[in-house]
């Protein structure tokens, strides 16, 4: 079933909108890619937003189920058969990111590792150990970073593992970030043997208990995710020069919140540590502006 360049201008029109709606401070940092990958980066992001939502929407009477569903449909918009999508939510978007895989050669497994991701938040709370929790963070993260760098463009497969270890730095600013949130809702990404190694424990972290035991633990933290993005920064040299501003300002970013965690670590159990408006113009003007590597060393 061939789909006509209508329909798929029509997906990509769904995407942007999706993408834009989200209110993702990445999202302006699109307009420094070429239209046509700009376009596909608007597919990517609004494929990922709505697994993302599949397992948190309150609607959905069975989140598995949901996120099956959705796999399905993928596969069967790869294939052309959109006959066999079924009645699936937003599937407007799926003519948009069946084209972006083929045009940019994506792998498909990439986008299936983030079902992957979503699926395990479904069913796991709990982390024993770093290991596990890498592996999370390499479906639901690195994946992500990996299909990225086949729209932006790159030379030579020396940039995946890069790629690979930066998704993971992402996640870890995330994790760090919304400790508290998760807390609230039982779910701790922090591997138990780290908590134990620190005399701390999971009633602490819900309690929002703040002392030395806590600290060395975030201490510990900060400078594994810290060591992520030193290994990660490789990626810079491996990119099309319109997919180093990208990469430089979502870095930059995450980097800027993990140094103020870093600064305040106990404020993560008392509010979610953003970046101010000024800060966030201040990257984005820094990359948009400077040539990729004066920028990085401003």
């Amino acid at each position: 079933m061939n789909v006509s360049p209508e329909v798929i201008d029509a997906g990509y029109d769904a995407c942007r909108r999706m993408a834009r709606r989200s209110g993702s401070s990445f999202y302006p940092s699109f307009f420094g890619l070429p239209r046509e990958k700009r376009r596909a980066m608007d597919a990517l992001y609004a494929f990922m937003r709505h697994t993302d939502d599949l397992a948190d929407d309150p609607q959905a009477d069975d989140a598995a189920e949901a996120l099956r569903q959705w796999r399905a449909a993928l596969d069967a918009a790869r294939k052309d058969r959109f006959d066999r999508i079924g009645n699936v939510p937003h599937q407007e978007l799926l003519p948009a990111v069946a084209d972006m895989l083929r045009r940019y050669r994506v792998p498909p497994e990439h986008l299936h590792a983030v079902i992957d991701g979503v699926e395990m938040d479904l069913k796991r709370r709990r982390y024993e150990t770093f290991d596990e929790l890498e592996g999370y963070c390499e479906r639901v993260a690195s994946a992500v970073g990996l299909a990225c760098v086949h729209i932006w463009g790159f030379t030579g497969r020396e940039a995946l593992e890069p790629a690979r270890k930066c998704g993971i730095a992402l996640q870890l600013t995330n994790i760090l970030r919304d400790l508290r949130e998760d807390a609230r809702v039982d779910r701790v990404y922090l591997p138990l043997e780290d908590l134990r190694r620190c005399g701390y424990s999971v009633e602490d972290l819900k309690n929002g208990v703040a002392d030395g035991r806590f600290l060395h633990l975030m201490d510990f933290q900060i400078h594994r995710a810290q060591w992520f993005y030193r290994e990660g920064a490789e990626l810079m040299q491996w990119l099309e020069p319109s997919g180093r501003r990208i990469f430089g300002m979502m870095t930059s970013t995450y980097r800027a919140v993990l140094r103020k965690i870093e600064r305040r670590p106990a404020k993560v159990l008392t509010r979610r540590v953003r970046l101010g408006r000024l800060k966030k113009l201040q990257l984005a003007l820094r990359w948009a502006l400077l040539p990729p590597r004066a920028a990085a060393l401003v």
